[in-house]
């Protein structure tokens, strides 16, 4: 998974679809391109990728648009992302090589960011949209 604009978009309109779709409505792109203020054309990439890994269902005529293709309590945020974007990659190192240095070897901070790059995966897994749109991933702190 790459945190990066795909999948931040990808999230955005997923969540406001998730919020608007109702009585199995589908939700037009148009209308979540307006709202995310999100260019209608890279949307539609992004929900053909959506679509390809099983997380959103189209529907074609008058009244036609996107649904979710599962609840959003159990369509985690890491889903989202691994559908529209690459592996995470939070070393230098490359699929083809062992370490990120010159002669294949791992420079001293490899451990650190390829265990902060599984850390982020975790928690994405572990957050639902769902989570996202009913907002309960504020901080303790913020909700007292």
């Amino acid at each position: 998974m790459r945190l990066s604009t795909k999948g931040r978009y990808a999230v955005m309109a997923m969540a406001d679809l998730a919020r608007r779709q109702g009585d199995d409505r589908a939700v037009a792109l148009a209308d979540i391109a307006e709202r995310q203020q999100i260019s209608l054309s890279y949307l539609e990439q992004l929900f053909a990728r959506l679509r390809r890994k099983g997380l959103v269902k189209s529907q074609r005529g008058p009244g036609g648009g996107y649904l979710l293709a599962r609840t959003a309590a159990t369509t985690s945020i890491a889903d989202i992302v691994t559908a529209v974007d690459e592996p995470l990659r939070t070393t230098r190192c490359g699929a083809k090589t062992k370490g990120c240095m010159m002669k294949g070897e791992r420079c001293l901070t490899h451990d650190l960011w390829e265990e902060m790059g599984r850390h982020i995966e975790d928690y994405l897994a572990s957050v639902s949209l769902a989570d996202v749109t009913e907002g309960r991933l504020k901080r303790v702190s913020e909700a007292a």
